[in-house]
């Protein structure tokens, strides 16, 4: 028991720079796994989704397979069916039809 209480106040002594290196490591690994390649995502859905236009088959993120028939500013207007028309929000198209077929 007395080598373990030396051994954890000579740790403790020196764990203030190890403790900040620590952390540095833990953020840099959270970013290069976790948040960079979400992002690198992200702006490939965005891509995708300012290339589309009427006539396009799209997939919203509901699982509703539709052609889109009008583009607004932040609305895209699709038919499901004919004559069936659905207003969806431009943030909830997930892919085209024929990106999703591909892969």
């Amino acid at each position: 028991m007395n080598l373990l209480t030396i051994l954890l106040q000579a740790a403790a002594g020196g764990s203030q720079w190890s403790g900040i290196l620590m952390m540095i490591v833990i953020v840099a690994i959270f970013y290069f796994f976790m948040i960079r390649p979400q992002q690198k995502k992200q702006k490939e859905i965005q891509k995708a989704r300012e290339a589309l236009k009427p006539g396009d088959k799209v997939i919203t993120a509901g699982g509703i397979y539709g052609k889109l028939k009008e583009i607004g500013d932040t609305y895209m207007l699709i038919e499901i069916a004919n004559g069936v028309h659905i207003r969806v929000d431009k943030a909830s198209i997930f892919a085209s039809a024929e990106d999703a077929q591909q892969k």
